[in-house]
Parts: C-alpha cells; structure tokens; sequence
C-alpha cells in the first residue's frame, strides 16, 4: 500500500477546490474527449513508449482515468490525482488488473511525498494545471532513487490559443486558466528542485490524422530543425541530482512602503521563519496614512523579532532599498513590497535558490502563473513582457519579468555593486534597473523564481503605467549606451 505525506504547507485552498470539482464534474466524460482525439493520445502514448518499456515500475501523477498508466503496462503502477471522481472512474475501469498491480489514489501532489521509489514518474499535460510547480517538483524528488527518470509531457505556448478555441468548440476537454509556460520556464522549475534535464524533445506537428499524410509528417517532417519548433508536444526526461547542501545564510527583508498601514501588520504576521536570523527593515517613504505609527506599534507588539525603521529624506522606491540595505546587517539581502502582491510565504524560495547556490542575484517574475483579478492590468502585462525583452537582449540574460519588486542578493555582492554604481549614475528612482544593470555589469547569475502574483487588498498603487513607462523606456535607452555601446 502506498504510503502518503501531507507536509505543512500553506497552499490556496480555494482554487484547489475549484481545481477539483472541475474534474470531478469532466470524470463521467474523460473517455469521450479522448476519443475525439484518438489520434494524439496514441501518438503521445507512443513517444511516452519509446521511452518507458513494460514491466517498469510507473508512477503517473495527475492520471485522471488511468488509461494512460494501464496502457504504459508496468509491473507496479501507482496513479494519483486531485479529482476522487477521476480516481472512482479509474479503478473501476475492466481493463484494471484485478491483482494489485495498478493501485489509484486521491491526492494532491502538491501536498504529497512518497515513501516508494519508482524506475518511472509520468507528468503528462498536468504542468498547466499547478498551482505550485515547484512545490510538486520537489514533492517528485522523494519518489526518486538514483535511477529514476521523471518524463514531462506538455504542449508547446505556441499551440495554447489553438487548444483554447477546441475546447470552446466542444471538441477538446475544457480546462482551467493555464500556466504560461515557455519550454525555459519548465527547465527553470527543474533546476529549482535540484533536478537535472538529460533529454529534451518535440514531438507531433499534425494532431488529427489524415490518413497517410498525419504519419508521414510527425514521422519525417516534425523532427527536422527549425519546423520541430512548431511542434504541438515537449517532451523533457528528467533525473533527480544529489542535493547542494544550502549556506547557513541570515537574512534582512527590506520593506519598502508608501501609505501602506493596512499591510504592515499582515507583512509581519505571514512572513516565515527561514535561515539562520532574520532582519526585517521598513523604510517609509513619506506616509499620510498613518503607515509610520503602525509600524512603530508593530515593533512594540513583536520585542521578539529584529524589525528596525527608518524614515525617508529622499523620494522614490530606489532611494529607500539604499536607505534600508546600508543599515543592513545580515548575509541575504531581500525586497518584499509592501502592497504584498507577491506572498511573502514565497520568499523561503528566494531564500533557498541563493544559499543552495542557483544564482547569485534571485528576481521574481509574475508572468508564469495566472493572475488573481486585477493584481496587473492589461497594459501594465504588455509594458512588462516588452521590457522583459529588451532587458534580456541588453543583459545577455535570460529574464521574464524585470519589473518584478522582489529581488534578492548576497550584502557583499550588493557592496560590489554600488561601488561600481557610478557606472551608471543616479538614472532610476524605482531601484529595479539600477540593481539588475548593476548585477549584468558584475556577471551575476540571475536566476527567476515564479510567484503567483496576489490582488492588493489595502491601498492604491504608486505606479503610474504611462508616465512611469516612458521613463523605464529612457532609462533602457540610457543602458543601451551602457552596456552595448561601449
């Protein structure tokens, strides 16, 4: 019998019930959609066969009816999924062994560990559908030996507006609201959870079959370069790696605010302990609202944690990260926005992708995961991703989302960085370039870790989208100078 872990962990239970009663409700339905699109399923079950021979021990995670894990024929099968009617469907399909071989249970695995190891994991079509990828990834590892392999199958970004209108013609299961994934945000998520990718592949250009012509195409035509890349279906095989031991790093959390009383005490109150001490700095920038007084009152009810505030002469978001990280005192530099957008329940994350090594300067990127109601607006979605382009192009570096408040770095590296600040000057009030040129100009390793970005509960924003843009475009043009033109 398998054996199922529910670790601590703070996860939003709302969207999993939504999550959940979904695919309870699509259960009844599951073999119908599937043959629809026979011809895919076969051809994904066929790649999928290439890779795993019979009589392997298989674990498929987010198995819906166990067709998929049954035809994969193993010597022990194990299927989980969020969905109970899924898991009622599955074991009472006849094509089930009757003698234990092929065993389904409910269960999240974004709250489950494993005490079975498995020569096999299968994640097919389920990365989309996470609400913590991470989470899941790491939960994976404990079903892991040494020769595990873990086969991720998920469609490409390019098919997405394809997939969305079939399922609004009836003719493809309807979803959730999907993650954003690009094939380098999935390969992000495994270096995240100390995994490492020993295959990647494409596979299918022609989903529905035409007779002839649907073999001869995924057959000749979709594995040739530059066509590949129009591939409907990745395909990445994956092992676990041995485990970087993390630095015994402390930690000051710097909280820049301005008129944000409502989310001092929730600030306080969710973030989570991590490392060895935690500093926690507000810097306030000017506050009518009574943000000052809430923060001194928060200091006297909290005589047990280091929470220091200092109150700003200068103006902008850049001149208070100054403020805060030279009174700093610890090993880990960290910004959390105050509006609290981004959960501070995350930055044990942040915390773990610098002390185990993943990179030196950590950045947050919001566009992976969908966005609660009005957390970004359109424009403010479109402004982020062109400037996520044009700093990559100018960095050399890969980033997703530059504009993203939540940025972390070791205090020595951020010494190095204003000693060298006059590189640049006094050109960015916000403080996110400022940081990310001075990183690229010390060939920092910036790695992203995805957030799920949050609604602002207290508050307005202090963002203008139109007069603040035109001023991160200028700025941009003045890194251009920089760091191309030198």
């Amino acid at each position: 019998m398998l054996t199922i872990d529910f670790p601590p962990k703070q996860i939003d239970q709302e969207k999993k019930q939504r999550l959940r009663e979904h695919y309870d409700k699509l259960a009844p339905d599951r073999h119908r959609f599937r043959q629809k699109n026979h011809y895919y399923h076969e051809q994904v079950l066929k790649n999928l066969k290439y890779i795993i021979p019979p009589g392997k021990r298989v674990l498929e995670v987010g198995c819906a009816d166990g067709h998929l894990l049954r035809r994969l024929e193993p010597s022990l099968g194990v299927g989980i999924d969020l969905s109970s009617q899924m898991i009622q469907v599955a074991s009472t399909q006849e094509d089930t062994p009757g003698d234990g071989r092929i065993e389904f249970f409910q269960s999240d695995i974004e709250t489950t560990t494993f005490d079975r190891k498995f020569d096999f994991i299968v994640l097919s079509d389920l990365l989309g559908m996470l609400l913590d990828i991470q989470q899941a990834l790491e939960n994976i590892r404990s079903a892991c030996d040494e020769h595990t392999r873990i086969v991720i199958h998920y469609h490409s970004i390019l098919w997405e507006p394809f997939l969305k209108a079939m399922a609004g013609l009836g003719l493809r299961m309807p979803g959730p609201e999907l993650n954003w994934l690009s094939p380098l945000d999935v390969q992000s998520f495994i270096e995240l959870a100390d995994l490492e990718l020993v295959n990647a592949d494409r596979r299918i250009l022609l989903p529905k079959k035409i007779p002839l012509v649907s073999n001869l195409i995924n057959k000749y035509v979709a594995p040739q370069p530059y066509l590949n890349a129009l591939c409907l279906t990745n395909f990445w095989v994956v092992r676990k790696k041995p485990r970087p031991e993390a630095k015994d790093y402390s930690s000051t959390i710097l909280i820049p605010c301005r008129n944000e009383k409502g989310n001092i005490r929730p600030a306080i109150d969710r973030i989570p302990a991590f490392g060895r001490k935690q500093e926690i700095i507000f810097v306030d920038g000017h506050s009518t609202d009574g943000t000052p007084e809430e923060i001194e009152a928060v200091i006297a009810e909290n005589p047990d944690k280091d929470i220091k505030f200092f109150r700003q002469e200068g103006r902008g978001k850049g001149d208070a990260v100054r403020l805060g990280f030279a009174n700093a005192n610890e090993d880990i530099l960290m910004i959390l926005d105050a509006d609290l957008t981004m959960p501070p329940e995350d930055l044990p994350k942040f915390h773990h992708a610098i002390a185990t090594g993943k990179g030196e300067f950590i950045n947050g990127t919001r566009l992976v995961y969908p966005m609660e109601g009005q957390a970004m607006r359109f424009l403010n979605i479109l402004g982020n991703k062109f400037f996520s382009v044009l700093l990559s192009w100018l960095m050399n570096q890969r980033l997703k989302d530059t504009l993203c408040g939540t940025k972390v770095l070791s205090k020595d590296n951020y010494a190095k960085l204003m000693d060298g600040r006059k590189y640049f000057g006094e050109f960015d009030p916000f403080g996110d370039f400022d940081l990310l040129f001075g990183a690229s100009k010390l060939n920092l390793k910036i790695v992203e870790v995805p957030i799920r970005y949050r609604d602002r509960t207290y508050g307005s924003t202090n963002i203008s989208r139109f007069r603040h843009g035109l001023l991160l475009l200028k700025m941009s043009m003045y890194a251009f100078r920089k760091l191309k033109v030198r």
